[in-house]
């Protein structure tokens, strides 16, 4: 997808296929509606008065308008002027966007990011509006015998044009980010759509080494069997014993430019961040096997560590300063005559010992292994990333994900990130009385603390391996995919994880 900055004060010049203008509720028109109506002597005005409310993310095409170059004009709608959010911007820039996908262009211009949101500068609706062209051309056919190639999304090239040749270079940076970050989201998506037979842990640790390949900021390590054994990460082996894909444990390090000191700023704590994804690429449940309806939504079981392939590539992209970690545990939780069962105890890396009360809570057995691996590279934080429990879908639904997290400054760092990507979390508790479910009478804890309060017992058993630096967990259950008919990945949280990396740089 090409981007590109044009700056004109007179958008009814402007030659391209398609020209989005906003339209707020009321008939109150943007500075670039504003002057198609003015070359149009009053269409623009005409159409709003009769038929178009302004309603956010609405769209009506205007076509072939006397005095403007563009052949088609749509209006889009911004929703009321004194209500006008992030939001609404990005909703807009999605409507125009889908617009152009379903008419089979090729190339188009928008204006939407040069209207003024109090929120939001110019780098953020321009990183908006790429991001929302990522989404609208998305397009999954990788598993398809003969892919149509008529329904693959035609467009590829989007103009934001701008008023005020002093927005340029903000509008280039944020349309960098966004393009960035679609690319990001697009990778974590397809991999996670990818179905359970072909994205294998060996098919991640190649994705991973592609990527090493192609951003020479990156170097990737692939850990298999024996090297695995020989870190002594009992837990994470004694999930991938009962599936005949072997396991592996991949290590991605990006290094960027230092981080610049900001004058009059506090020492920034040293080492890297380190991201953690789950990376179980099936999950039948293991002995404790699942109900088999939906199970086959359970290759998305996987969507932490295509979240972090996903943001390492972003970043990557970006050319972000500093240095960050990749983790990613990976195999398949499968049964079989070697598979764990109810009951079984494991030593993990940390040497803390684990009674497995039930097989399905197979993503802290691996993440917990993955978490002591961490404190080698002694990190300034740590966030992992996972699809871990049924409950923080019943808690928050399909809008929040669940944040939990041993440090104030990070988890507000994180809500803030979420906040101004629009990719929401939700602070979860942790206290400390959560641990006495996780007792066990037979081993230092058990996998389980039963069904009250399950994602926070969840998180409490990955708090115990993760005490050495700070730490926060983001539980995607319900934000990593959709099902249904919508059924698909979703590429979350990768806008949280890249605006929080971009923060910190």
């Amino acid at each position: 997808m090409d981007f590109s900055i044009s700056i004109s004060a007179s958008p009814h010049q402007t030659k391209s296929p398609a020209l989005a203008v906003g339209v707020f509720t009321d008939g109150v028109l943007s500075v670039a509606a504003d002057a198609i109506d003015r070359a149009s002597n009053g269409a623009v005005r005409a159409v709003v008065k009769t038929e178009f409310t302004g309603r956010v993310g609405s769209t009506l095409v205007l076509r072939n308008l006397q005095g403007v170059a563009a052949p088609r004009v749509v209006l889009v709608g911004l929703g009321k002027q004194a209500e006008y959010t992030p939001r609404a911007h990005a909703r807009a820039e999605q409507a125009f966007a889908a617009f152009c996908v379903q008419a089979r262009l090729t190339e188009a211009t928008s204006t939407l990011a040069a209207i003024d949101c109090p929120t939001a500068p110019v780098r953020d609706r321009a990183r908006s509006a790429a991001a929302a062209c990522g989404e609208a051309t998305y397009h999954y056919d990788a598993s398809f015998g003969k892919p149509d190639l008529n329904a693959r999304p035609k467009l590829k090239k989007l103009t934001l044009q701008f008023a005020d040749a002093a927005d340029r270079a903000a509008a280039t940076q944020g349309l960098a980010e966004g393009g960035a970050l679609a690319h990001g989201m697009s990778l974590a998506r397809t991999l996670g759509n990818l179905p359970g037979n072909i994205c294998t842990p060996t098919y991640l640790g190649e994705e991973a080494k592609a990527l090493g390949k192609q951003f020479k900021s990156i170097s990737v390590k692939v850990l298999e069997r024996k090297q695995i054994e020989a870190l002594k990460m009992g837990s994470f082996l004694s999930v991938a014993r009962g599936s005949a894909e072997e396991p592996r444990f991949i290590v991605l390090h990006y290094k960027g430019k230092p981080v610049a000191a900001k004058r009059g700023a506090k020492t920034a704590a040293t080492g890297p961040i380190v991201l953690v994804g789950k990376g179980i690429t099936f999950d039948s449940g293991g002995i404790s096997i699942k109900p088999a309806a939906t199970m086959d939504e359970m290759k998305y079981d996987m969507c932490g560590a295509a979240s972090v392939l996903g943001t390492l590539r972003a970043v990557a992209e970006i050319g972000l300063p500093g240095e960050i970690i990749g983790l990613i545990p990976t195999c398949e939780n499968m049964p079989s005559g070697t598979a764990n069962k109810p009951g079984d105890v494991v030593t993990s890396m940390s040497g803390q010992t684990i009674e497995i009360l039930n097989t399905d809570a197979e993503g802290r057995l691996i993440l917990c292994d993955a978490l002591t691996y961490a404190e080698r590279f002694k990190p300034a934080a740590v966030i992992d990333i996972a699809t871990l429990t049924g409950a923080c879908v019943v808690a928050l639904g399909k809008v929040n994900t669940g944040l939990f997290a041993t440090d104030d400054a990070l988890a507000d760092a994180l809500l803030a990130a979420g906040k101004q990507s629009m990719d929401t979390a939700w602070r979860m508790p942790l206290d400390d009385a959560y641990q006495e479910q996780l007792k066990s009478n037979f081993a230092d804890m058990a996998n389980i603390g039963g069904q009250p309060g399950g994602a926070v017992t969840a998180a409490c058993f990955l708090s115990r391996f993760a005490k050495a630096y700070h730490w926060a967990h983001l539980d995607i259950a319900g934000t990593a995919w959709r099902g249904g008919g919508d059924k698909g990945s979703t590429g979350r949280p990768v806008p949280m994880l890249l605006q929080y990396l971009i923060n910190q740089s």
